[in-house]
C-alpha cells in the first residue's frame, strides 16, 4: 500500500516548469555603440584641451580648442585666401560629388559585368589591379601633363581614386551570390533579365553600397591632393595655403570641416543602406 500511495502522489504532482536558458550575445548583436563613441570623443577633446592649456606641445604645433573655434568664426565671417568659407566648401563638394557620380555610374555596371562574364573580368581585371594599389599622388603629375591644371584634372583624379573600390565591391557582391538562388530562379522559368533584377542585383547591393562608402572615403582623402593643382578654391587649398604661413589653427579648421562633411556623407550612406537593404546582417 505504501508503494501504491507513493506512486499516486508522484502521478498527481505537476511536472516542473522548464528552465529558460538565456543565450549569450555574440559580437555586437545590435548593441549600441553611440554612447561609447561620444565618451571617447569627449575624452580626446579633454586631452587636447589639457595638452594645450599646460603647453605640453608648443601652440605653433597644437593650438587650443578655443583658438580653433575663434578662427573658425573669423573665417566664417570674413573668409580666407580670397574666398568665403562656403565658397571653399562648395568648390570641394562640387568636385567630390561630380567625381562620385561619374565613378559610380561607370564602376557599378563594369563591376557587375566582371562578376557575371569571364571576358569582362579578364579584360578589366589587369588595369584595375595595376593602378588600384597606387596612391593618387603617384599619378597626379600625369593628370597635370595630360589634362592641364583646370577642374578636369581634379575631377579625373578623384574619379580614379573612387572607381576601383566601387567596381571591385560590385564584383565581389556578384561572386558571393549563392548558386542555390540562381538555380531556384532558373527552375521556376526566370529569364536572364528577371534573374538579374530579382536575384543578382539585390544580392550584390549590400556590397555595392559598402564600396560606395569606401570610395567616398578615399575621395575625401584624395581631395587635398587634387586641390594642389593650381586651385584657388576648396578646403584642401585653404589647408595648404595656411600651412605655407604656419597658420596651424586654420589648418585645424580645414581638417575639422573635411571631417564633418565626410561624416555627413558616411552617415547618409548608412541611412541609404538601411533603407535599400534592411535585411543586411539579419540572415
Amino acid at each position: 500500500m505504501t508503494d501504491l500511495a507513493r506512486a499516486g502522489d508522484s502521478a498527481s504532482t505537476p511536472p516542473a516548469a522548464p528552465r529558460l536558458v538565456q543565450l549569450h550575445p555574440f559580437g555586437l548583436d545590435g548593441a549600441r555603440t553611440a554612447p561609447i563613441s561620444l565618451a571617447t570623443g569627449a575624452v580626446l577633446l579633454g586631452l587636447w584641451f589639457l595638452a594645450a592649456h599646460y603647453r605640453l606641445v608648443p601652440p605653433l604645433f597644437l593650438p587650443s580648442p578655443q583658438e580653433v573655434a575663434t578662427q573658425f568664426l573669423a573665417i566664417a565671417e570674413e573668409g580666407y585666401a580670397g574666398a568665403t568659407l562656403w565658397e571653399h566648401v562648395a568648390a570641394s563638394l562640387f568636385r567630390i560629388v561630380t567625381a562620385a557620380v561619374i565613378a559610380a555610374s561607370l564602376a557599378i555596371p563594369l563591376g557587375l559585368a566582371m562578376g557575371l562574364n569571364r571576358w569582362a573580368k579578364g579584360i578589366l581585371d589587369t588595369p584595375i589591379e595595376f593602378y588600384w594599389p597606387l596612391p593618387p599622388l603617384a599619378y597626379l603629375p600625369l593628370m597635370i601633363i595630360w589634362l592641364g591644371i583646370g577642374e578636369l584634372s581634379k575631377i579625373v583624379l578623384l574619379t580614379l581614386a573612387m572607381f576601383a573600390p566601387i567596381c571591385l565591391s560590385a564584383q565581389a557582391g556578384v561572386r558571393a551570390l549563392p548558386i542555390e538562388r540562381v538555380n531556384a530562379a532558373l527552375s521556376l522559368g526566370a529569364t536572364r533579365w528577371q534573374l538579374f533584377r530579382a536575384i543578382v542585383l539585390p544580392s550584390a547591393l549590400p556590397e555595392i553600397l559598402t564600396g560606395l562608402r569606401i570610395g567616398i572615403g578615399v575621395g575625401w582623402s584624395t581631395l587635398v591632393a587634387a586641390e594642389l593643382i593650381a586651385a584657388t578654391r576648396g578646403i584642401g587649398f585653404m589647408i595648404m595655403s595656411a600651412s605655407h604661413f604656419l597658420a596651424t589653427d586654420v589648418v585645424f579648421v580645414g581638417i575639422g570641416v573635411i571631417a564633418v562633411w565626410a561624416f555627413a556623407f558616411s552617415y547618409g550612406m548608412r541611412l541609404l543602406e538601411a533603407w535599400l537593404v534592411p535585411w543586411k546582417g539579419k540572415s
